[in-house]
């Protein structure tokens, strides 16, 4: 597997992130985008029966573990973090699960073209190189295939100054998606929707614990959509779904 420094050092990070040498602050605010997971797996859920899929950046095999329960014919999961895979494949192992786990660089695998229906990550395609990483999903998607990721947007200047602060909580290299991102990804593949997320429920999170049972979440939420109707306020959001499709 051939890597550059860059992919060494995003190697580097994620091991001892899965190790648990590293830990990191800011999975408390990951609940104010608990609705982005969601439309994430209500979207799997309801397209990815009888399909082959594929994880991209499948870290320990958390999504993938619960994602094969929606009756995929076939599914995959690939991470350059060989300590992610080997977790993973223990997992599914003692789970008695029949995923296809690989140690693979996501810029460039050595998987067959055209091999999958559906490929999904979370918040990984801010950790590559676009255009590698692009190019390689066009090459791996059957026609008519889709791609459905969760990413970080990178427009919001608070949300970008806490980055800044907090260097040790993530790798150098990674670039959260700005909107000249999902006009390579729309050229690339054919059709694209966006969806935004996380402004008001972020801002607000202390004001609820659960989520799932929190009327001011939902209420934060839906302040959010409408606020994110206007193209213009977009750049508040924290995070984003991107569905798009090879054409």
């Amino acid at each position: 597997m051939s890597l550059t420094e860059k992919n060494i050092r995003e190697k580097e990070f994620h091991n001892k992130l899965h190790l648990g040498e590293k830990k990191r602050f800011e999975n408390i605010f990951y609940k104010a985008i608990s609705n982005l997971f969601d439309d994430f797996y209500d979207y799997l859920k309801n397209h990815i029966k009888n399909k082959d899929v594929l994880d991209f950046g499948c870290g320990i095999g958390s999504i993938t573990e619960k994602v094969i329960s929606y009756g995929p014919r076939n599914i995959s999961g690939i991470d350059i973090s060989d300590q992610s895979i080997s977790i993973a494949k223990k997992r599914s192992g003692e789970l008695n699960l029949n995923i296809q786990y690989q140690v693979q660089n996501c810029e460039k695998t050595t998987l067959l073209s055209n091999s999958f229906d559906i490929i999904y990550g979370s918040g990984i395609l801010h950790h590559l190189d676009l255009e590698k990483s692009m190019n390689e999903l066009n090459r791996l998607l059957k026609i008519n295939g889709t791609m459905i990721f969760m990413e970080p947007l990178g427009t919001n200047p608070l949300i970008n100054l806490y980055r800044k602060l907090t260097p040790g909580s993530r790798t150098s290299d990674e670039h959260p998606l700005v909107f000249k991102d999902f006009d390579f990804i729309k050229n690339t593949l054919g059709a694209i929707t966006i969806k935004y997320y996380g402004f008001m429920s972020l801002i607000f999170f202390i004001f609820y614990r659960n989520s799932k049972k929190s009327i001011i979440f939902k209420m934060l939420t839906v302040l959010d959509s409408w606020i994110f109707k206007l193209k213009f306020l977009r750049f508040l959001a924290w995070s984003v779904l991107i569905v798009a499709k090879k054409t």
